[in-house]
């Protein structure tokens, strides 16, 4: 079953999910309802201290980026709903998540949900604004709309989610390369579920290497001709964790970018 994965249920909603037949539906569509957030990096390395300065973990279980002094760039997954929201906490900084004494950690005050997501299950990202701008982080830069030239060769690809499927969390951020994958040939994998205006897929055809449950919303990330980081992907779904011949799905960033954009204000806010 395809899963909608780098999101991670709440134990309580996994058990009312399996109560009421939500496990008959796609994970994708369960994710939606529990508003949850899964995968972590499989076949991957611990990531260094200061490597990815941007990264963002999300306290509901996903990842994220910072693309502005106030805004969390993540998958539309791991929310439920546009509005005022004061329940989340990002973590900023911080490599090993039991590590307190380093990193930042600053509650969200608002989430603006892609608006099509929900009934299409694809244009898969979301906005959170923080209650203020952490200190001394930069940001990520987005590929612009319609900007193709990356989507070839390899990607990185990070995050705090399982280092196997069905595992536990990672305490460390782990990272992982992973190479891209064709639209047709993806399409192999997913005919029922890729919507390839909208999505990118990266992985080995004989698997080992991926982006797993506790990822989801986490960035795919690539270094442009100039060295500087852009984000290509948001980990979105796939079939299970580094299956062989089952490539990670992210939302493919150049193909909603503009719109993204449209949303962030000048001081570095959502705009409602």
């Amino acid at each position: 079953m395809e899963h909608r994965r780098r999101a991670l249920f709440g134990g309580a909603a996994l058990l009312v999910a399996l109560a009421t037949g939500l496990a008959g539906q796609s994970a994708a569509q369960a994710a939606d309802v529990g508003g949850g957030a899964a995968p972590n990096v499989v076949g991957g390395t611990n990531a260094a201290a200061g490597e990815f300065p941007w990264m963002v973990r999300l306290s509901q279980g996903c990842g994220g980026a910072l693309i502005a002094s106030r805004v969390v760039l993540t998958a539309a997954h791991c929310v439920t709903r546009t509005g005022t929201n004061t329940s989340i906490t990002a973590t900023i900084g911080r490599i090993r998540l039991t590590d307190t004494s380093t990193g930042q950690v600053i509650r969200s005050t608002y989430i603006f949900r892609s608006p099509t997501y929900a009934s299409t299950l694809t244009r898969d990202w979301s906005l959170i604004e923080l209650a203020s701008a952490p200190t001394g982080v930069p940001l990520l830069s987005l590929v612009g709309q319609g900007d193709t030239s990356l989507n070839n060769g390899d990607f990185t690809v990070m995050g705090w989610g399982a280092t196997r499927e069905g595992g536990g969390q990672s305490p460390t951020l782990r990272k992982a390369t992973v190479p891209f994958v064709s639209d047709a040939s993806c399409q192999q994998s997913y005919p029922q579920d890729l919507a390839p205006a909208t999505e990118i897929c990266a992985g080995f055809a004989q698997g080992g290497v991926d982006t797993c449950q506790g990822d989801s919303g986490g960035p795919m990330t690539k270094r442009d001709a100039s060295g500087t980081w852009r984000e290509i992907g948001i980990v979105s779904y796939g079939n299970g964790c580094a299956r062989p011949n089952f490539p990670g799905v992210y939302g493919e960033v150049q193909s909603f970018s503009a719109d993204i954009r449209a949303r962030i204000s000048s001081t570095g806010t959502i705009i409602r």
